[in-house]
């Protein structure tokens, strides 16, 4: 019983500093915030299909990225949260089909950023312009970034790797 706690945690926080880090990373070259944006790190909110550590470990991962990155209390707060029921939301989804894995970030993140954007940040572009933007980087990071980690992924040694049924 130890073991399974020990290795939920593990993974819980390997998968938040690999947020942290590929999200700093993509901010070095401005891709991480704005209103377009494409956080490389969201591919991974597709790791609730492998294992339930990788809900907290995204939510951890996107907080500590977005107090890193300089972002302001809101969005630390309303943009971890989104990246929390994205999370949720794959993980529920896991015996659905792989292909609605990335709807629920890729839906959290488009609807709930872009008021971010507009009332947080003071960006002048209408919400919907916002949602718009926000979800093709979602739809790049979350959807085809996300399915190709999947795909990489998705065998038997990774699964029993990631598992923490073992």
């Amino acid at each position: 019983m130890r073991n399974k706690k020990v290795l939920y945690i593990t993974q819980a926080a390997a998968v938040a500093a690999l947020y942290v880090v590929l999200t700093y990373i993509v901010n070095l070259l401005g891709l991480a915030n704005g209103v377009i944006q494409v956080r490389l790190s969201e591919a991974l909110c597709i790791l609730p299909l492998f294992t339930p550590a990788a809900v907290p470990g995204l939510f951890v991962g996107c907080l500590i990225a977005n107090l890193i990155n300089g972002a302001i209390i809101w969005d630390v707060i309303f943009g971890s949260l989104a990246t929390l029921i994205g999370a949720v939301g794959t993980y529920m989804l896991r015996n659905k089909g792989k292909w609605l894995a990335p709807l629920p970030p890729i839906a959290a993140n488009t609807v709930i950023i872009p008021f971010l954007l507009t009332y947080a940040y003071g960006v002048p572009d209408a919400i919907w312009f916002s949602a718009l933007t926000v979800f093709a980087g979602e739809v790049v990071s979350c959807g085809f970034l996300g399915m190709c980690l999947y795909h990489g992924l998705d065998n038997r040694y990774c699964r029993r790797l990631l598992s923490i049924n073992n």
